[in-house]
């Protein structure tokens, strides 16, 4: 078997990476909208994989859970049975983080026997490898910050930061398969094009936290309407709290930001049109979904605003819908720019 295919195997296998990655990320997202996220009050790698296996072993995690805040205040009035319907939303995730482990580390060191690495791959892997670890570590650290007496939720900036961590391990996967799956002969050489598609990632890494942000304040319910917020189009906040912590300000900035990637990708569009004349089959395929998926995203986010109000709290109904399809179009839209970004090079 020649390098190139070998090269080609391993990037399959990344981009199985990437899809488990996107998995884990929506049920991140499935396990907050549902009130799961404090269901598990410790951190155990091994023994976590499995979840209780008997009555006395669900009581005890259930008792644990009475000690936090969430309980106490929004779910003193939870039986054993709906505990456990909390409970199995967070398991998953963290199973299914697991999961991702394995298949990383099942798959390194099969590839490390059968000699499919070459030398340039071995400082990459050891970077995936350190920001897995992080992952789950900012992961816990989220966790804990609502497991205590007073707060009914996890801090929305610790979920903010767990959130662009696994973006940026899904981004890191992302283009290392990239590098091994897409022949050099296959892109297209454009240097405006390529920092115009970096200033637009940048740009999306901004918006991305803020909504988690978002989520975390529950901010589209403090002002479930478009396209003024609450009647007014500068919030009388904006001036003298925060950015980053009051509902209505980080509402008012997701929704700029929002709007100013629109702009930027229309305009990327108009000009990749042009270019995609001369350029390779390649980008003529990639260049039409970053403004597809912007569109889309666009919708679906007002959709979310409009829709919150009929949501029922701790529950996967129609907001809930909406809400994850955004979160996963967010994450496609990132995608389709990265892809870009790799397609049209520098030189």
């Amino acid at each position: 078997m020649d390098q190139a295919h070998k090269r080609k195997v391993v990037a399959k296998w990344l981009l199985l990476g990437v899809f488990m990655i996107m998995v884990l990320i929506l049920l991140g997202g499935i396990t907050r909208l549902t009130g799961s996220g404090l269901s598990i009050t410790d951190w155990e790698p091994i023994k976590g994989m499995l979840p209780p296996l008997t009555d006395e072993a669900w009581q005890k995690a259930f008792d644990s859970y009475k000690q936090i805040g969430q309980y106490q205040y929004l779910n003193s009035d939870f039986t054993l049975s709906d505990f456990k319907s909390i409970f199995f939303w967070e398991w998953f995730h963290r199973f299914w983080a697991r999961m991702i482990g394995i298949v990383f580390l099942i798959g390194f060191i099969y590839f490390v026997v059968k000699k499919y690495f070459d030398k340039g791959m071995t400082v990459p892997f050891i970077i995936l490898f350190l920001l897995g670890g992080l992952q789950g570590t900012i992961g816990w650290i989220m966790v804990a910050s609502g497991l205590n007496p007073d707060d009914l939720y996890v801090g929305h900036i610790e979920l903010a930061a767990h959130f662009t961590m696994a973006l940026i391990l899904l981004t890191y996967t992302l283009c290392f398969a990239l590098k091994l799956w897409i022949p050099q002969e296959q892109r297209y050489t454009n240097s405006k094009l390529h920092y115009f598609t970096l200033v637009i990632i940048a740009v999306l890494f901004i918006q991305l936290p803020y909504g988690a942000f978002m989520a975390g304040l529950k901010a589209a319910a403090n002002a479930p309407t478009w396209p003024s917020i609450n009647g007014d189009y500068l919030p009388a906040t904006l001036a003298d709290k925060s950015w980053v912590s009051d509902p209505i300000n980080v509402h008012f900035m997701h929704r700029q930001l929002a709007y100013l990637l629109c702009t930027l990708i229309f305009f990327w569009f108009g000009n990749a049109v042009y270019k995609a004349k001369h350029a390779t089959a390649m980008f003529r395929h990639t260049y039409k979904w970053p403004f597809i998926l912007v569109i889309l995203q666009l919708i679906l986010g007002i959709t979310t605003v409009l829709t919150v109000e009929h949501s029922i709290p701790d529950t996967f109904g129609k907001f809930q819908l909406i809400a994850e399809l955004h979160q996963m179009v967010a994450m496609l839209l990132l995608i389709s720019l990265v892809v870009n970004l790799y397609v049209v090079k520098r030189r």
